[in-house]
């Protein structure tokens, strides 16, 4: 149940955001969710989820298996319904609250209406408890007999997945109500100590994004400094991060001991809708290729930089000649705009209402949460669109991402609540998908041979970092569940892990100096969602699969993009890819999107020559 747990949160008031050298930056306007904290809307809607739950409690609690073909469709329209009232509440909380995660007013309200609805929704615990005690062969029979039941099969097979791994109607009760004060409270706590975290960098005080922006500064001196101050305040704060990562890691042990999941990745294939051994052959095709890909690609760019070592804060330089201009938002908002409109103008006219509606939240703040996303909330709204803009080239790219998400968001809106969430591992097709646009419409561009060196190069990096970092990311969890399984885990121990897999991944030209073993510390995926990272490498592999098949043409290759999206989470991927003669279980699929990078670095490797 999506509403059970925490998701991110919003405010009421439309402003400006902080103006700089890159333009005037927008911030969200949430008056479609509600106009705020005591909106009349927002108590009618916690008046009536409370009611609602209650009836659908008494209405189908300990009945399920009597309902006919047309009872089971009006249940399921009966939770969908409920699914969205409680989204709604709990993506204007959350996104409120991650504007400004150090306000105190608006983590009360947040934490305040997170036990709210987890104490209204409890009585649908048994919901997906008796769903999943159904026979099979009666749901087949209401499943033909009923074609608009039929179109939630989806729902119902994600959800018996789980049925091996059911605990007691008992115990998921229990877990549904401790909720708030288990792994919800140490997301909250990494969240506020995260946001909370200064900075001192030559006399100024920062938060973690812009330091983190420092290190691909074109000053060397100012990069190292940025890393040194990054490992320092790490440190200070590595017990907190331990102890947050120890409790979260035991916690997930525990339950996943009592679902009996084989292992501690188990929970996320399922709720991915991906099997085990297609996200062991992207892993495995991912690490094999680390010699081909980041290591020969770090060796050339220590070349460039004219280093014999690489250092980790040399990892995201940009190149020596690189021209370090801010992009001002208008330039960024078009050049994505324009490129998205070059595949299809339908794509383009998807997008604009984020610029023009309040719907992008992209001024760098004290207090807001680090990073990006895009945020679906409920399909009778829209998506909302968080970044941390610093006007940097990187930057557009992100906008490029989240925007492909939004789109992505807003196609699938037509599925409705239930079948509109994506599985993780299909969620990043558009984003990743909207920034190759962008990256080649600005290649398509390039007059010079350097200006294109330096575009091939920031995309290698690009996809260095969402391929090769995010495996060793998907190894650093494999291997701290593991450690943690056996016992709890010193700094040093969770250090030890992430520098084996850092070492790994990155290859023989870096050295590593000892405050980089604490960059664990600040990544959210451990904490938030555990063996995520996985996805953004699925998505990268195939998103460059589908590339390939857009430019070896085809008239209806855009319609079959937009169904794709439309889709939504109502299919496989499978079934998703067969129409473009993709097919993800086939290890020759992963090397067909490793090889794009492997290709890119081969032009840069002959610009030398």
């Amino acid at each position: 149940m999506r509403f059970s747990r925490p998701t991110p949160v919003f405010d009421s008031a439309p402003a400006r955001g902080e103006s700089g050298n890159f333009g005037d930056l927008p911030e969200w306007n949430l008056d479609d969710l509600y106009t705020g904290e005591d909106a009349p809307e927002l108590s009618r809607d916690m008046k009536w989820l409370e009611k609602a739950c209650a009836d659908f409690a008494q209405n189908y609690e300990g009945k399920l298996s009597a309902l006919d073909a047309a009872g089971m469709l009006q249940c399921v329209k009966d939770y969908e319904e409920i699914d969205l009232i409680a989204g709604r509440i709990m993506s204007f909380a959350g996104l409120r609250y991650y504007q400004i995660t150090t306000d105190s007013g608006r983590a009360k309200f947040m934490s305040d209406t997170q036990e709210k609805v987890t104490v209204f929704t409890t009585p649908l615990v048994f919901y997906s408890l008796e769903v999943n005690r159904l026979e099979d062969k009666a749901l087949a029979d209401m499943f033909a007999e009923n074609a608009d039941l039929a179109r939630y099969k989806p729902v119902f097979d994600r959800q018996r997945a789980m049925k091996p791994h059911q605990l007691s109607d008992e115990l998921e009760k229990f877990l549904h109500d401790q909720s708030t004060v288990g792994a919800a409270a140490w997301n909250r706590l990494f969240d506020e100590t995260i946001a909370g975290l200064l900075f001192e960098i030559n006399g100024e005080e920062m938060n973690l994004e812009a330091v983190l922006n420092l290190l691909t500064d074109q000053d060397r001196a100012l990069r190292e400094t940025a890393s040194n101050e990054l490992a320092r305040v790490f440190d200070e704060n590595i017990k907190i991060f331990a102890r947050v990562h120890n409790t979260l890691a035991k916690d997930k042990e525990i339950e996943d001991r009592w679902r009996k999941m084989p292992t501690a990745q188990t929970a996320r294939h399922l709720s991915n809708h991906v099997e085990p051994e297609v996200v062991e052959a992207l892993r495995n095709a991912v690490v094999a290729a680390y010699p081909k890909l980041s290591h020969r690609y770090y060796a050339l760019k220590a070349k460039w930089l004219g280093l014999e070592t690489m250092q980790t804060w040399d990892r995201n330089a940009p190149l020596p000649k690189k021209d370090e201009k801010t992009v001002d938002w208008e330039d960024a908002k078009q050049t994505v705009l324009d490129a998205y409109a070059g595949f299809d103008p339908k794509m383009a006219e998807l997008a604009a209402p984020f610029f023009t509606e309040g719907w992008i939240d992209a001024a760098v703040k004290p207090g807001k949460a680090p990073g990006a996303f895009a945020h679906p909330t409920v399909t009778n709204v829209h998506p909302y669109v968080m970044l941390n803009y610093l006007g940097k080239p990187r930057d557009v790219m992100t906008l490029a991402h989240e925007l492909g998400h939004g789109v992505h968001q807003v196609l699938a809106a037509e599925q409705g609540e239930l079948l509109s969430s994506t599985p993780l591992t299909l969620a990043e097709t558009a984003s990743v998908f909207g920034e190759m646009l962008t990256f080649q419409a600005l290649l398509s561009k390039a007059e010079t041979q350097e200006e294109r060196k330096i575009l091939l190069a920031g995309k290698v990096e690009d996809m260095i970092n969402t391929v090769v970092r995010q495996i060793a990311f998907y190894d650093f969890e494999c291997k701290l569940h593991e450690a943690r399984s056996q016992g709890e885990l010193t700094p040093e121990d969770i250090n030890a892990i992430w520098m084996s897999v850092q070492a790994e991944s990155l290859g023989p030209v870096f050295e590593f100096t000892h405050g980089y073993a604490t960059f664990w510390a600040y990544v959210p995926h451990f904490v938030h969602s555990p063996f995520y990272v996985y996805a953004y490498a699925f998505g990268d592999g195939l998103v460059n699969a589908l590339y390939a098949v857009y430019k070896e043409g085809g008239a209806d290759f855009q319609e079959k993009y937009f169904e794709m999206l439309r889709a939504g989470g109502s299919k496989h991927h499978s079934e998703l890819l067969a129409p473009f003669g993709l097919d993800a279980s086939d290890p020759k699929f992963w090397d067909k999107g490793l090889s794009m990078i492997s290709d890119m670095i081969d032009e840069l490797e002959a610009m030398e020559q």
